[in-house]
Parts: structure tokens; sequence; C-alpha cells
């Protein structure tokens, strides 16, 4: 093995360690805590943290010993099974952290009618179509044999080993990524834009109060008044920093993925 190889199989090797202990974490947050599994974003947590997980088990070993053998790992059954996987987890992520974004949008600009609107009929329901959307693209995949390994990835993926298919795969690739990355980016963009407007609604009402208390006490010290001040422009910059990590998250983790398919 060169250099390189060693660097990226340690760099694999700790996000894997990295991936299983944060997912874990979750897991048992979710187990012992009543008041997270009472809340109907917790079913988009737990779908989202049970990907992640499989994703860390069955791909990454697999991707790793890719790596160091330069070859591909047990035989074509189970690299077709892990090609499966990774095709159908990677969507499914992708489209739970799209219905984590509705959920927040309703409860945000819709408060009063969150509770008759995201219910837990309701969220199974967009876990159903999350699953069946996730599913249809590797069914169809491994039905036309066009999952494998791929030595330039040393993972088992979405592979074409026929030339004369080629055309036919890359309109497959370009549709899938279209309906799924794309897809959930245009939803979180959308949502979290909306979500960011109300956020800066209440906080020009918050302004416009402070203001007005902060002129009535003439008496205050400026130290008070300063660091009200700075609180308010906290208060501004708070929803969009958050809004911006998220959607800054979801990019930076399958955008990779979406570029180097």
């Amino acid at each position: 093995m060169s250099i390189w190889e060693v660097i990226l199989a340690f760099v694999v090797v700790v996000l894997m360690l990295v991936a299983l202990l944060a997912n874990v974490l979750v897991l048992l947050c979710f187990l012992y805590s009543a008041d997270i599994r009472k809340q109907v974003p917790g079913l988009f947590i737990l779908n989202l943290t049970f990907c992640n997980l499989l994703m860390t088990v069955s791909n990454m070993p697999l991707t790793l010993a890719g790596i160091i053998y330069k070859s591909q790992p047990g035989g074509d059954q189970i690299c077709h099974i892990v090609g499966f996987l990774e095709t159908f987890l990677t969507t499914n992520s992708m489209l739970s952290m799209a219905a984590l974004s509705i959920d927040r949008w309703i409860a945000v600009v819709f408060p009063l009618s969150y509770h008759s609107k995201m219910r837990y009929r309701d969220a199974a329901l967009i876990l159903s179509y999350t699953w069946l959307h996730s599913v249809s693209f590797p069914i169809v995949a491994a039905s036309l044999s066009w999952v494998g390994f791929h030595h330039l990835y040393a993972s088992c993926t979405l592979y074409n080993k026929r030339p004369e298919e080629r055309t036919q795969f890359v309109i497959f690739t370009g549709v899938f990524h279209t309906l799924s990355f794309l897809l959930s980016l245009i939803v979180l963009c959308f949502t979290y834009l909306k979500v960011l407007k109300v956020a800066r609604f209440h906080c020009k009402r918050i302004d416009v109060i402070t203001m007005q208390t902060l002129v009535l006490l003439v008496d205050i010290h400026p130290s008070v008044r300063e660091r009200c001040l700075e609180e308010q422009r906290r208060r501004r910059q708070r929803a969009t920093k958050k809004i911006s990590t998220f959607i800054g998250t979801f990019v930076l983790c399958f955008a990779p993925y979406v570029i180097t398919r």
C-alpha cells in the first residue's frame, strides 16, 4: 500500500468509529428519553439513525477492505446486497432530513395547528413514502445489473460494466440524483427559508420591545444597555447560523457521494 492508501484507510476507520459512536449515542438518547419518544420528529430521527448505522456496519467495512486489498471483498452476491443497501440507505437518509425540515416548517409557520397537521400517523405516512421512494431506485439498478464493485470507489455501488448501456445508465443516474439529492436540497431550502422568515419577523418584534424598554429606562447602566444591544445582534444571527449549519451539513455529507457517482 502507498502512503496515500494508508492515509485513506485511516480516514475511513476514523469516520467509521465516529459514525458508529455518534449514532449509537443518538439511539441511546431516544431509548432513554420519554420526551424524545413522545415527539413526532423522533420518528424521523430514529429512521435517519438506523440508516446511518446500517451504512456504517455494512458498507464502510467492505470499502476499507476494498482499499486494503484493491479487489472486491466477498462474492458477487454479497457485493450486490451491499451495493443495494448503499443506494437505498443513502437516499433514505437524504429524504429523512427533508422530512425533518418539513416538520420544523409546520411547527414554526403553523404552530397552532401543528399537532393536527403532524401526528404520528402523518409521520408514518411520510416515512412510508421515503422507504418506497428509496427502495425503487436500487430495485431498478439491481434488476438491470447496474450494481457491482467499482475499483475507483473501492466499494460496491451503482456500476455499469456494459459500454452499450452507457446512455441508459447516465439517464438513470441523473434521474436518481435529481429525485434524491436535488429534491431533498430544494425541500430543505424552501422550508428553512420560510422558518428563517418567521424567525426574523419575531426578532423584529422583540427588537422593538427592547428599544422601547431601553428608552424608558433612562437610568439604566451603560454596560447593561450594551449587553441588551449585543444580545439583540446575536438574536438576529442565531437563526441564520442554525439554518445555514443544517443545510451546509446536508450538502457536506451528501454532495461528495453525488459528485463522485
